[in-house]
């Protein structure tokens, strides 16, 4: 059983349970994640999120306000489903609360014949839409049992889901991309539609149908993501040179960084961001695994 990480990097950044799917599931599931903190009774703390991938969040407590493309989203008890998102989605959270959740690889929707997940970009929806009641992923977390138990109770919920919906496989062109937003996001669309086995026409349409926006988008937030995780010391710091080198220069990094977080990477640094940081962290250690840089349940290199 991998060791509870929930808790604080050596830098003092917030830290969440997370770990991989059980291996069934890893052709569909990116990531799970049981993520809590305790505040003050009326702290209101605001921040954000900034996920490349659709992801299902059970809030257990709290009171969450999300800032969709709908606009305010008051989001109480339940499961909803976050579809990825284009920039910065700002989120405000009122009292202690415990999250737990999951990512859905990209081509998910798709292989399973879901909801086209272009039309969720930016947007927060019961998981009703995924033909999964939020009922069933409540009743499958038992409040006094541990974090892992939770998790492997959600797990049971997917794999009914799977099986239900047919078990067909995401595009192999999708995961080969996945895989590149992930080692190379510098890569031109031209490189990376060769690196797929493709011509860049076949690699816009599957990516734009599994991803929900073009590929171009697709790198363009994983650079920043890689860069955002580094500014927050939830990456391997010995990559922050190449991440930067994945710009022309400061002021393109500065353009990009601004563009998709509202504000500069100095910014970034000086303002606290605790429930994005345990996304980026999260992001990372499956990034770092995926690469196999990092076996699963090993030291990660911002402990």
């Amino acid at each position: 059983m991998v060791k509870s990480r929930e808790g604080k990097t050596r830098d003092g950044q917030p830290m969440s349970y997370n770990r991989s799917p059980a291996a069934d599931l890893v052709p569909w599931l990116a990531r799970f994640h049981v993520s809590s903190m305790s505040m003050p009774d009326g702290h209101v703390l605001s921040c954000g999120l900034l996920n490349e991938a659709a992801t299902v969040r059970i809030f257990l407590s709290g009171e969450w306000t999300v800032h969709t493309a709908d606009g305010p989203a008051l989001l109480r008890n339940g499961a909803f489903y976050f579809g990825p998102n284009s920039r910065h989605m700002p989120v405000t959270v009122s009292g202690s609360f415990v999250s737990v959740g999951f990512a859905l690889r990209p081509g998910t929707g798709t292989a399973l014949k879901l909801p086209h997940v272009g039309d969720y970009v930016d947007r927060v929806v019961p998981t009703d839409v995924l033909n999964a009641p939020s009922a069933d992923f409540v009743a499958a977390i038992d409040p006094a049992a541990p974090p892992e138990q939770w998790l492997q109770g959600i797990e049971e919920v997917t794999r009914r889901q799977v099986k239900d919906r047919g078990g067909g496989r995401p595009d192999p062109v999708t995961a080969a991309f996945e895989a590149i937003s992930f080692s190379n996001p510098g890569l031109s669309i031209k490189e990376a539609a060769a690196g797929c086995g493709v011509d860049r026409r076949k690699l816009e349409r599957v990516i734009s149908r599994d991803f929900g926006m073009p590929p171009k988008q697709v790198l363009r937030r994983a650079r920043a993501l890689d860069m955002a995780s580094y500014l927050r010391g939830v990456a391997d710091a010995a990559e922050g040179e190449e991440m930067a080198l994945r710009y022309y220069d400061e002021s393109h990094l500065i353009h990009e960084f601004t563009n998709l977080f509202g504000i500069s990477p100095r910014q970034f640094i000086a303002r606290p961001q605790p429930i994005l940081t345990l996304s980026l962290e999260a992001r990372q250690a499956r990034r770092l695994e995926m690469l196999n840089r990092l076996t699963p349940g090993g030291i990660r290199p911002w402990e």
